[in-house]
């Protein structure tokens, strides 16, 4: 087992080395920080197992630092505040923030070993806790500005009873963000339906959907049933049939509908959320009638694809480890900080969902307890499709000059369909001698005479 990661936070250096020094002879995996700023770093880059913090120091104070950390829900390790002249106030004060331990400089040797014992035992025991009683998928992980913006409306709009659309590409946590709508609002304890739209056919759709009567007696629940009084979710709008969609439509302007084999109208009682394709808000195309997306994004809510805010990699890595071990009873693992890296730089065209089952497949196959970089790249070795959008390829598996050319031909080939075709305007649009530019497209194999053509 790989040894338990303290931070070392505080401004005079003869302590920290002596902090270091002792605790590291101890078995422990000890860093130390000079300061507030570097305190935030060296969490950022790694989640300590405890943070040992003084209270007195020039930029940024413990006591801020600690508040700072608790208000923005980083707090998951614990923390014991390190003091030469405290008083009950701050200690006061930092057990109400968070803090587990205060305790007075300088300190003998087994009062620290005591102090940092207690102290890793009560992370472990809130950790378990925190695993037991919250339920999966009520709070999104990432501290990224997107996620904590999108937390954010989320709240905002729990309250009510309008429809939502979630906006986002697949496997990026729509259906995720609109439990957790659920979850904090106050239909908490409502039941919460999702029905996968492409299951919805146009034989089988009006009996699913509104259920079934016969002699004045449900003889089967629909959706609309099962999902009264709470939310019932329409999982990706774009794979609804025209007949369903037009059901769908008569349904929600009606704001009832009579079940199948009956005759009497039944109150639609839920709130309605969907989740579709990025654009359908604003050009629904042929596949989806404006006047449903009208109906379902009175509210609407982007959900941004994982490459947006890939910062939150490493956090979104340790929690699915984490689920997986608990519920599924996995061998547990830890990615080392350059798998870390890599992963953070991957495009993740499959999202949340792509990094999920990555990390299920790599704590099934099991290995050592840290996944290494090179474990990484044979899980990345099967290309993506040649039309993969460029935002969507992973050039850091390829060789440097197999990569370089791979960018050139994706962004001129879309520079000059921007430019209808025409090399002139190209050449001064990425500011490239004309001549130049020709010889460059020869040689990526661009045709520009088929693009003006086309």
């Amino acid at each position: 087992m790989s040894a338990q990661r303290i931070l070392v936070v505080d401004d005079e250096a003869d302590i920290r080395d002596t902090l270091r020094e002792i605790l590291g002879d101890e078995g422990y995996d000890v860093s130390v920080a000079a300061d507030a700023t570097a305190a935030r770093a060296a969490v950022a880059r790694q989640e300590p197992d405890l943070v040992l913090l003084d209270i007195w120091m020039p930029d940024t104070d413990g006591i801020s630092l600690l508040r700072e950390w608790s208000e923005s829900h980083q707090l998951r390790f614990p923390v014991v505040m390190l003091s030469g002249h405290g008083t009950v106030e701050t200690a006061v004060e930092a057990t109400r923030l968070g803090a587990v331990d205060f305790a007075e400089k300088p300190l003998s040797l087994a009062k620290l070993l005591r102090t940092v014992e207690h102290a890793l035992e009560a992370g472990r025991r809130r950790k378990q806790a925190q695993r037991t009683l919250i339920p999966p998928l009520v709070a999104p992980v990432g501290r990224s500005r997107l996620m904590q913006q999108l937390r954010e409306q989320v709240q905002q709009v729990a309250v009510h009873d309008a429809p939502v659309l979630f906006i986002g590409e697949v496997g990026t946590g729509r259906e995720a963000f609109a439990r957790y709508m659920q979850a904090i609002g106050p239909k908490a304890s409502e039941p919460f339906v999702s029905v996968t739209c492409a299951g919805l056919d146009d034989d089988t759709s009006a009996q699913r959907l509104r259920g079934r009567e016969h002699d004045g007696a449900v003889t089967e629940r629909g959706f609309y049933d099962e999902a009264d009084g709470g939310t019932l979710l329409l999982t990706g709008l774009e794979d609804l049939t025209p007949a369903v969609q037009r059901m769908l439509v008569a349904d929600l302007e009606d704001g009832g509908y009579t079940r199948v084999g009956g005759s009497e109208r039944q109150p639609l009682r839920m709130r309605m959320v969907a989740t579709a394709r990025p654009g359908i808000e604003s050009d629904p195309g042929e596949s989806v009638r404006r006047d449903l997306v009208g109906h379902l994004n009175v509210i609407t809510l982007r959900v941004p694809p994982l490459r947006d805010y890939a910062e939150d990699v490493p956090d979104l890595l340790r929690h699915y480890v984490d689920r997986l071990v608990d519920e599924e009873k996995l061998g547990f693992r830890r990615f080392s900080v350059a798998a870390q890296n890599r992963l953070r730089n991957y495009p993740w065209p499959g999202n949340v969902r792509e990094l999920r089952n990555l990390v299920q497949r790599l704590l099934l196959v099991g290995g050592g307890e840290e996944i290494t970089l090179e474990e990484i790249e044979r899980e990345l070795a099967v290309q993506q499709p040649a039309d993969e959008p460029l935002v969507k390829q992973d050039l850091l598996a390829l060789p440097l000059r197999e990569a370089r050319e791979h960018f050139e031909r994706a962004y001129l080939l879309q520079q000059l369909m921007l430019c209808n075709g025409k090399v002139g305007q190209l050449a001064k649009r990425v500011g490239m001698e004309r001549t130049h530019l020709y010889r460059k497209l020869r040689s990526l194999g661009v045709d520009f005479r088929q693009i003006s053509d086309d």
